[in-house]
């Protein structure tokens, strides 16, 4: 049941990003200098407005933060970006997605990404060991959405050739020294950008295989790829811990990470 409003609630976010992203927008700067359109904010409503009747808490990167104090009670809560790669919508090159996860007890259980661009739906149960995609061609009920989706499978480097996802707006000093590393190893080392949540995304359609992430996520930003990758054995290790990314931390920013 859950699976299904997440769903709907991505579609629906989804739209309103379009038709915004189809119009002339407004940016405007938050406190911590990060561009916010009229895009987020009707997609997060419109995801609020869904996940509530789950009568389950909301993390959301546009919501009022809760203090830790209260959020460290919650066992299980939903994890929200409703819109991820507000720099890529800006630069209207269609690399943003809608990012819903389910976390229980600091890990995440179920993802649903959406790309209103393309209308790409991307998720996966952890629990059930798959994750799935689906393009919207027509308006699509949920059921057909789970009945008709394409299973998807993760690959490994073969031979000599790695496919390392980067970032077209990110790529700091930590990552170009990790590729180095790589070089190394293989003899071919190739780079695949993608924005947004989409580098997820690509590691489990098996398009690229290393998510190397040394620069600064939170985990709205990460919690759905993640749980979708995880579904298919991927994992996404902190770089500072070495263990699985965790989640409803009392920081919510994440450590760097790999994820492979």
């Amino acid at each position: 049941m859950h699976l299904k409003t997440a769903i709907k609630a991505a579609i629906e976010a989804g739209n309103e990003i379009i038709n915004v992203y189809n119009g002339m927008f407004q940016v405007d700067l938050k406190e911590d200098n990060s561009p916010l359109t009229q895009a987020d904010l009707a997609s997060n409503e419109v995801i609020n407005r869904h996940l509530q009747a789950t009568g389950l808490p909301i993390i959301s990167e546009e919501n009022k933060e809760v203090a830790y104090e209260i959020r460290k009670n919650w066992q299980t809560c939903w994890m929200v970006d409703p819109l991820d790669g507000t720099k890529e919508f800006i630069k209207r090159n269609g690399e943003f997605t809608v990012n819903i996860a389910l976390i229980e007890n600091g890990s995440p259980v179920m993802g649903v990404i959406y790309v209103p661009a393309t209308r790409e739906l991307y998720y996966a149960t952890v629990i059930d060991g798959k994750a799935f995609k689906y393009t919207i061609e027509t308006e699509a009920a949920v059921e057909e959405i789970l009945n008709r989706a394409t299973p998807l499978k993760p690959s490994l480097p073969t031979g000599s050739v790695v496919k390392v996802v980067g970032s077209r707006s990110h790529m700091s000093e930590e990552t170009q020294a990790f590729i180095n590393t790589l070089s190394g190893q293989f003899d071919n080392v190739e780079m695949v950008s993608k924005g947004s949540s989409l580098k997820f995304c690509l590691l489990a359609e098996g398009q690229a295989h290393i998510y190397p992430r040394y620069a600064p996520t939170m985990e709205w930003d990460t919690a759905a790829g993640h749980a979708i990758c995880k579904a298919l054995g991927i994992n996404v290790i902190s770089v500072e811990t070495r263990e699985e990314l965790q989640y409803n931390k009392p920081n919510l920013l994440n450590s760097f990470f790999l994820a492979q």
